[in-house]
């Protein structure tokens, strides 16, 4: 099958090394697309920079769009050491800091998002426009049986498994639960291709390492919400209580049919952002840059339309 990256991107899949949270060299994967304004695709978690594949074009039509996979996702480099729970905050400003030579736009979706606005917080020169998309920033627990069941195996015997290949013996059964399991995340079951399945899951069936980083993830993640629910100190608290600091320009565009994380918490997120818009997102579900791909791109658009889009070119219209 042809390469994603030489298809998308008109220099292939290039690499970025950067230092991670641990203070180790690292290798980023990356591609980019346009020219103009930066503007940076973060991914959420269980993904990898496919998951823009629809929105590459569209917005590569007025910036430089750059996509990248976070550190043991994707294409990137895959560490042995664990990660402390901050990394991916850490890991997002240095991408962005090498990549940019001024405040990027910064289009994140699920975990991504809330990435992103911790990254914000610490560093607000680093993005002037914000959107996101589905944010877990009131999470009640991992929000897919998968999740919680990968974060609670023992780290060893992934490890185990990873090293084994086991996904790579068992592709064609991997591939098929995916299948099932997109339309959790995608409403119309006409947006689950052959395609979208064969590359969501390549890299955690072709590389060794994928699902290793993939469990440790999720298992962060959930010892945070643990600590959220206990009401000890944890990261997604703290990026709650600063969410007055996030000043820039906020859209916020949220599924009306997601079943991970309600309306209700896009709501608040607007409510608590001093200058957030929120936009709901017809018939889509939680994926809702493969879902709604056409709505998704215009409402960003016509959000960055005032002062980013270049004074020659208009933003697609909306729906």
């Amino acid at each position: 099958m042809q390469d994603w990256w030489q298809s998308t991107f008109p220099n292939g899949r290039q690499m970025l090394t950067i230092q991670d949270a641990n203070g180790c060299s690292v290798a980023i994967a990356y591609g980019e697309k346009g020219v103009g304004r930066p503007l940076v695709l973060v991914h959420g978690v269980a993904s990898w920079s496919y998951c823009w594949h629809a929105n590459i074009d569209a917005l590569a039509r007025y910036f430089r769009v750059i996509c990248f996979d976070a550190k043991g996702s994707g294409f990137s480099e895959k560490p042995l050491a664990p990660d402390r729970p901050d990394h991916k905050v850490v890991e997002l400003r240095r991408v962005i800091r090498a990549l940019c030579p001024e405040p990027a736009i910064i289009v994140a979706e699920s975990l991504g998002a809330l990435v992103a606005l911790a990254a914000i917080q610490t560093d607000p020169d680093l993005c002037d426009r914000l959107i996101v998309m589905n944010v877990p920033i009131f999470p009640r627990q991992l929000p897919n049986w998968g999740m919680r069941l990968l974060a609670d195996v023992p780290l060893e015997l992934v490890r185990i498994v990873d090293h084994l290949r086991l996904a790579k013996l068992l592709d064609q059964l991997i591939r098929q639960l995916v299948y099932v399991l997109r339309e959790e995340v995608i409403a119309d079951p006409a947006h689950v291709s052959t395609d979208d399945v064969y590359w969501s899951t390549y890299p955690q069936i072709e590389f060794p390492g994928t699902i290793t980083k993939l469990a440790e993830e999720f298992q962060l993640s959930a010892h945070e919400i643990r600590l959220l629910e206990q009401g000890q100190p944890n990261l997604i608290r703290a990026v709650q209580d600063r969410l007055a600091s996030v000043t820039q320009p906020t859209l916020i565009l949220w599924a009306d049919q997601d079943r991970w994380f309600p309306v209700g918490d896009g709501e608040r997120l607007r409510d608590r952002l001093p200058n957030a818009t929120l936009r709901i997102i017809p018939n889509c579900g939680h994926y809702a840059a493969g879902g709604q791909p056409d709505v998704v791109n215009a409402a960003i658009l016509a959000f960055l339309q005032d002062g980013c889009l270049p004074s020659d070119k208009d933003a697609l219209p909306l729906e």
